[in-house]
C-alpha cells in the first residue's frame, strides 16, 4: 500500500485509522493482546482466589485480600499498559510510512525506553489529573474530620447534627462545582499533551522534549483532535456496551436475588473481555499517532521532506566538494626575475643617499 502523505481533515484521519485497522488487524490485535492477556490472566487468578475463600468460609476477609491483589496488581497493569501503548504507536508509524511492521518488531524497537514511555505517561498523568486529585483528597479528608465525628454516618444518619448537614451539603455543592472546573482543565491539558507519546516514540525524544514538541504541534488543531478523542471513544463504548450488555445484565438479577455470578460466567465475561480490549484497545493511539503525521505535515513539510529523501535530495545524501586548493604563483623567466631582483635592491638603497639619511637633518635653504 503506497502511502500518500498529505494534510487530513478529522474524517480522513478516522478513514485512515480504519484502512489501518482493516490491512494490519492482526498486527495491532496481536499487540494489545499483549496486554490483554496479562490483564485476563490476572483477573482469572483474583476468581480462583475470591472462590477459594468463599469455599473455606473465609468471606470476612475476602474484601482485604482483595484490596492487596489490586495494589499488587495496579503497577504490574500500568506497566503493560505503558509498552502497549508504544509498541502501537511503533506500529502505526512504521505502516502509515508504507515500512514492515510486526509485533515483535514493535515490542523490540520499544522495550529499551520503556522507562522513559512510562516516566512520560506519569508526567502526562500527573498533569492532566492533579485537580482530581487534589479535589477528591480534600474532600474525602473533610468527610472523615468534621462529618464523621458529627455522626452523618452512623445509623444512616439519625442523631446528626443539622448545622452540619447543611455544611456538608454547601460543601458537596462547591465540590461538584470544583469539579466541572476540573474537569475543563483535564481536557485542556490532555488535547495540550496528546501528542507527547507519538513524538517520544517516532522522534526518540525524552520526556521534556516530547512534552515541548506535543505543546508546538498541537496548536491551532487541538478541537479537531478532542472531536477525534470523542469519535473513537464514542465507538469504543458502544463496542463495550454490546459486548458486556448480557453481563451486565446477569449481575445486575444477581445483585438483586442477593447473589453472585457464577464462576463460569466470570470466566466467560473476562474472556470475552480480553476479546474487545484486544480488538478495540489501540484504536485511540492510532488515531493520535496519524494525527501527529497530519500536524507535522501541516506545520513542517514532512510530506515534502519524505519525497526529497526518497528521491535522495537530503542534505546528507549531497555529496559535499572539498574546497579547491590555491593555484601555485607561476614562475618568472630568470631574466625578469633577475630585472626584478635589482630594482628591489635599487629600492632598499634608495634611502641612504637622500636627505636626512643616518639621521642627519636636511640644510636650510638659507644657509
Amino acid at each position: 500500500m503506497q502511502t500518500d502523505l498529505r494534510p487530513m481533515s478529522l474524517g480522513e484521519i478516522l478513514d485512515r485509522t480504519a484502512q489501518l485497522y482493516r490491512g494490519h488487524f492482526m498486527l495491532f490485535a496481536g499487540i494489545a493482546s499483549v496486554y490483554a492477556g496479562v490483564v485476563l490472566v490476572f483477573n482469572l487468578i483474583q476468581i480462583a482466589i475470591q472462590q477459594t475463600m468463599v469455599h473455606f468460609h473465609m468471606a470476612a476477609q475476602l474484601q482485604w485480600v482483595t484490596l492487596g491483589y489490586l495494589i499488587v496488581l495496579f503497577p504490574l497493569i500500568v506497566v503493560f499498559a505503558g509498552a502497549a501503548v508504544a509498541a502501537n504507536n511503533r506500529a502505526v508509524a512504521w505502516v502509515n510510512l508504507d515500512q514492515p511492521a510486526t509485533i515483535r518488531g514493535a515490542y523490540s524497537s520499544t522495550l529499551p525506553r520503556l522507562g522513559r514511555y512510562l516516566w512520560l505517561m506519569t508526567i502526562v498523568f500527573f498533569f492532566v489529573y492533579i485537580p482530581f486529585i487534589v479535589l477528591f483528597t480534600g474532600y474525602f479528608l473533610f468527610l472523615f474530620i468534621y462529618a464523621r465525628p458529627k455522626g452523618l454516618f452512623s445509623a444512616g444518619g439519625a442523631n446528626a447534627d443539622p448545622q452540619a448537614m447543611i455544611v456538608i451539603g454547601l460543601v458537596s455543592v462547591g465540590f461538584a462545582v470544583l469539579c466541572l472546573g476540573a474537569l475543563v482543565y483535564s481536557i485542556l491539558m490532555a488535547l495540550r499533551y496528546s501528542l507527547a507519546i507519538p513524538a517520544s516514540v517516532v522522534e526518540d525524544l525524552k520526556a521534556r522534549k516530547a512534552i515541548r514538541r506535543s505543546i508546538e504541534l498541537s496548536k491551532g488543531s487541538r478541537g479537531r483532535i478532542f472531536v477525534l478523542g470523542l469519535l473513537i471513544s464514542a465507538i469504543q463504548i458502544g463496542l463495550v456496551s454490546i459486548t458486556q450488555v448480557f453481563f451486565l445484565v446477569a449481575m445486575y438479577t444477581a445483585v438483586k436475588h442477593h447473589a453472585e455470578l457464577p464462576a463460569w460466567l466470570q470466566i466467560v465475561q473476562q474472556i470475552v473481555g480480553f476479546l474487545t480490549n484486544s480488538f478495540i484497545g489501540p484504536m485511540y493511539a492510532t488515531g493520535l499517532t496519524l494525527f501527529y503525521y497530519d500536524q507535522r505535515i501541516r506545520k513542517e513539510g514532512f510530506d515534502i521532506e519524505r519525497m526529497m529523501e526518497a528521491a535522495g535530495m537530503t542534505p546528507a545524501a549531497i555529496p559535499v566538494e572539498a574546497p579547491a586548493a590555491p593555484l601555485p604563483w607561476p614562475e618568472l623567466p630568470q631574466a625578469e626575475a633577475e630585472a626584478g631582483s635589482e630594482t628591489q635592491d635599487r629600492t632598499a638603497e634608495a634611502p641612504e643617499s637622500g636627505p636626512g639619511a643616518h639621521g642627519d637633518a636636511p640644510e636650510s635653504p638659507h644657509g
